[in-house]
């Protein structure tokens, strides 16, 4: 089928005719590829950097692909990768928030990939190639966002690609009328729709310059997230060697439960007033977003919220028994978390004495404990142990608890870091979503540093002054996700990563230095012990914390 709003140029045949000398065929375009879907024709970016935008990689999931797996697609002629192409449906940007890049259009028919290569790569560069799955919780996200560009990566030596996957009730509705058709099990199409991209790359990186078997996800939030399912799921094994994951790591927290699933499904439905499955592949997109929660974006929306299911198809079972089984991929692994992200009650004390009092309120009669272990002699001491204390319990518990369960099932090793650097903002910028004058490390900061896009903060407004330390800092990181790429390993001359193991547990800091740190055992030990109660989706409203 060929993919719909085309931009299919038909090729011309030149044909000579008797006493006509036949025109010389011109020389193929730099950027003219045959795919396994047919030919795409990219553009040539000022950089000299080959790009191919809007690329489709399934068939749009319309009218009777609404809620159904990602269908191949094929065409014929020429296609024009030379833009990208919508988001999948979401709310919309404020545009005084963090991370607004421009007013980008939505629709449902947005299963589409872009990628980029640098100018001298053909198909005998076999490159390593970094594919990147946007976060957003779920809800929001997209592969046009100008920090989620890959012009940088390319021009540093490597293939990047990213894509757009279904999101919200469109990409994680489970239903009754949905397992009954697709043969025993629904749900998990924007996973799914992850795995046909994986799938494409594998199939046709070679010809952009990319090497299939140097190809590592990585995925930032819920885009680390959705990195994570793709390593238990059995419709994505050999797909990837290497998996990076920024905030954060989860090997342990599983997909909700089918039959539950097909609940809120029918929650959903009764919401749409539709009769039957049908009825409700006939509502407009818009009419189903309106009955969506959301809770970013400066946006506190009460409604329906889907999530991924153990459909027994693309997620068998629970993550533990995907691991007891043998079933997860092994992989070399990521595990990254920022300094300053991790929320916790005890970050809103200022003084020794709110300190102790939240410390009590916390954890309880295990507080004494707590205290010797993240001791405050001054007031001045607070801020920086309460955020060491939120770390432990959040970004490097969740780190370790990879590392440890990976050296348990796998052999390949982890890799676990931690990014502290503050972006240097511009004096008296305001940003809706941000207090500059506190944020420090916040969640999504590193994403910029490791794909040098650090420029698009500045795009309408100059919010940040990088100094020469944040761009040779982002070479260093880009540098690593080369090095992952090509060989398994992460370090370079620059950064010298370390595996973590039981007997040495370390990582490495990327901040105003780059040094290595030791795990704190009695402290992360701890709070094995007495983990936090999780919050709710939503729980206190709009979220000042960026979210993708």
């Amino acid at each position: 089928m060929a993919p719909s709003l085309t931009r299919l140029v038909s090729a011309l045949l030149v044909v000579g005719v008797a006493g006509c000398t036949r025109a010389p065929a011109p020389a193929p375009a730099p950027t003219v590829v045959q795919t396994s879907s047919g030919v795409v024709a990219g553009t040539v970016l000022e950089s000299g950097v080959k790009a191919w935008l809007g690329v489709p990689y399934a068939q749009a999931p319309v009218r009777e692909l609404r809620w159904k797996e990602a269908q191949p697609i094929t065409w014929t002629g020429t296609y024009n990768a030379d833009r990208k192409m919508s988001a999948c449906i979401q709310i919309l940007r404020p545009h005084n928030i963090n991370h607004y890049f421009g007013e980008e259009s939505t629709s449902e028919d947005c299963l589409y990939m872009n990628i980029w290569a640098p100018p001298d790569a053909t198909r005998e560069s076999r490159l390593p190639v970094i594919v990147f799955i946007y976060g957003g919780g779920g809800t929001v996200g997209s592969s046009g966002m100008a920090n989620y560009d890959g012009a940088q990566v390319a021009r540093r030596g490597a293939i990047y690609v990213n894509f757009n996957y279904r999101i919200g009730i469109l990409g994680f509705m489970a239903h009754p009328e949905l397992t009954k058709e697709q043969g025993g099990h629904s749900g998990n199409y924007g996973y799914l729709d992850q795995s046909a991209a994986l799938k494409w790359i594998q199939q046709n990186i070679a010809a952009f310059g990319g090497d299939p078997a140097k190809v590592i996800i990585s995925g930032q939030s819920a885009g680390a997230g959705s990195v994570a399912q793709q390593i238990f799921s059995p419709r994505s094994q050999g797909l990837f060697r290497g998996a990076v994951m920024f905030s954060a790591c989860n090997f342990t927290s599983s997909n909700t439960p089918l039959a539950e699933g097909e609940a809120t499904g029918l929650e959903i439905q009764k919401a749409l007033e539709a009769a039957s499955l049908d009825d409700m592949r006939q509502v407009p997109a818009d009419r189903i977003l309106s009955i969506q929660n959301e809770f970013q974006l400066g946006r506190s929306v009460p409604g329906i919220r889907t999530s991924g299911v153990i459909d027994g198809y693309f997620m068998p079972d629970t993550k533990a028994a995907i691991l007891a089984a043998g079933g997860a991929a092994d992989v070399p692994v990521i595990a990254s978390f920022t300094h300053d992200e991790a929320n916790s009650p005890l970050k809103s004390a200022t003084t020794v004495a709110e300190f102790k009092a939240k410390a009590a309120e916390v954890f309880g009669p295990a507080a004494p404990e707590f205290l010797a272990l993240y001791p405050v002699a001054s007031d001045a001491e607070v801020r920086a142990v309460a955020q060491d204390a939120a770390n432990d319990a959040a970004g490097l518990f969740n780190s370790r608890a990879c590392a440890t369960l990976k050296a348990q099932y796998h052999k390949s090793p982890t890799y676990m870091t931690v990014f502290s650097r503050k972006h240097p903002y511009v004096p008296g910028v305001k940003i809706a979503d941000q207090d500059t004058a506190t944020i420090g490390a916040y969640h999504t900061s590193e994403v910029p540093y490791y794909f040098g896009t650090q420029d698009a903060y500045n795009l309408f407004r100059p919010t940040r002054n990088w100094t020469p330390w944040d761009r040779e800092l982002s070479e260093t990181l880009t540098a690593s996700l080369i090095a992952f790429a090509a060989t398994g390993n992460p370090a370079t001359p620059k950064a010298a990563w370390m595996a973590w193991s039981a007997q040495d547990e370390r990582y490495i800091e990327f901040g105003d230095a780059i040094r290595p740190v030791s795990v704190n055992r009695a402290r992360l030990d701890f709070m094995a012990k007495h983990r936090p109660a999780p919050a709710p989706p939503g729980a206190g409203g709009p979220r000042r914390i960026p979210r993708d």
